[in-house]
């Protein structure tokens, strides 16, 4: 065993308290007396120091010398003790301790420095208070659900983390008179937010801001100038459901209702959607769907599931020309498109041999059509009714070439086909 290391024996004589008792001393108060006849202090007691400091202390035992001397006193932190030579005695009664680059500290409440006598009772203990000044909190956005309340939330700083117990304040006001007022409701949507659930005013804008503070000093937001009626939103819309359009294998019916506070307050809205493929993570989003509460998602691939969400921006409140804020998204509603019934490539299907005049601009004229459905009328207000026809005449085109593709023979003797449009669309 090496010289001047205590056998087991001696060290679990010495070994502190748990941890929870001296996390109370930073809590409620470092003692000034030991647990034993021996009065102690620790100066300086409670410091508050910024990282990367150092700390010059002293233990300082007061009393009958003789039963605790310096020599046989020993520092903790957060119940480690500390390596010896970062100590040394000043007199009979005092023992110094140097620490250099301090840390931050390692709970909010301050790490507990503790001086202890040779059998390990607590003499005196402290609380050191290591960290960082708060930064301006920025990013302020808030928004409101009914006009009567006020929800708002914030970004602490740069970088956050100031390592000690940091207060953040909402204050709020109306812009040209009135008092300042302390937002009370704190972490209703997250670690950094707070509500204001009444007494707001309508057409008079409000100022707002956050203070922080802690025990190395303060800041504060930039203030933000908004009027409630221009950040309303509204809860997602309920009830969405995806389904097949009859037969069509490339599209997809979406219906929803309406959030009731649209009916409470009577806003308009616009909605948006958005949907991707099962296995994939990227979304793509349908922005023309003006104020409608249903749309045709088209040019889907066959056979495929599809995973669909709305949400919805509220607008036109009180006659106010600045839109709301959009709704969280929906829950997820899936559904697949009908499988293709047609021929993959090299299935043989039966092609005009040179073709009449009017095959050729025909079948352009169709391709035509169905591209620029697909391109601009996704949740146009144009019918769809000529559209579902027209590819309903063409799927069943298909399926009658395939069967007489299967019988080896094709519409006309000479092999070519004629394209036209069916008898009522």
């Amino acid at each position: 065993m090496p010289a001047g290391r205590p056998g087991p024996a001696a060290q679990s004589a010495r070994r502190p308290p748990p941890p929870l008792p001296l996390l109370l001393l930073c809590v409620l108060g470092a003692p000034r007396a030991g647990s034993g006849a021996h009065t102690a202090v620790i100066s300086p007691q409670d410091p508050t120091l910024l990282i990367g400091s150092s700390l010059q202390a002293t233990c300082s035992v007061h009393g009958d010398p003789s039963g605790a001397t310096a020599e046989g006193l020993y520092w903790t932190l957060n119940g480690r003790r500390l390596a010896p030579e970062l100590s040394r005695v000043l007199n009979a009664s005092t023992l110094a301790l140097a620490l250099a680059n301090l840390n931050g500290s390692r709970q909010q409440s301050g790490d507990n420095l503790v001086c202890h006598a040779r059998d390990g009772s607590i003499l005196a203990g402290s609380c050191l208070y290591v960290g960082l000044p708060p930064e301006k909190p920025f990013n302020i956005s808030c928004w409101s659900k009914n006009m009567k309340d006020l929800t708002c939330r914030w970004t602490p700083g740069a970088h956050g983390e100031t390592f000690l117990h940091t207060n953040y304040s909402l204050k709020y006001k109306l812009r040209w008179y009135g008092q300042d007022n302390t937002c009370e409701e704190y972490h209703t949507v997250g670690p950094h937010s707070c509500h204001i659930p009444k007494d707001l005013a309508l057409f008079t804008p409000y100022e707002i801001w956050v203070e922080a503070t802690n025990r190395l000093g303060s800041a504060r937001s930039d203030v933000l100038t908004l009027d409630i009626l221009d950040v309303v939103t509204t809860d997602p819309p309920p009830d969405v459901h995806v389904s097949r359009v009859g037969g069509l294998e490339d599209q997809l019916s979406v219906r929803w209702v309406s959030p009731p506070a649209l009916k409470d307050f009577l806003f308009q809205a616009k909605y948006q959607i958005r949907y991707r493929v099962e296995d994939s993570v990227d979304w793509k989003v349908v922005d023309d769907v003006s104020n409608q509460t249903s749309c045709r998602l088209a040019g889907l691939k066959p056979g495929t599931v599809y995973f669909v969400q709305v949400r919805c921006n509220p607008f036109g409140i009180y006659g106010s020309k600045k839109a709301g804020i959009w709704s969280e998204w929906s829950h997820p509603t899936a559904a697949s498109t009908p499988r293709s019934e047609r021929p993959g490539p090299g299935g043989g299907a039966c092609e005009p041999r040179g073709g009449e005049p009017s095959s050729g601009p025909v079948r352009r004229e169709l391709k035509q059509f169905l591209g620029w459905l697909k391109k601009h009328a996704y949740c146009s207000n144009l019918s769809f009714r000529l559209y579902d026809q027209w590819r309903a005449w063409m799927q069943k085109s298909h399926k009658t070439r395939n069967q007489h593709r299967t019988r080896g023979s094709c519409p006309r003797a000479d092999g070519a086909r004629r394209e036209v449009l069916p008898d009522k669309l």
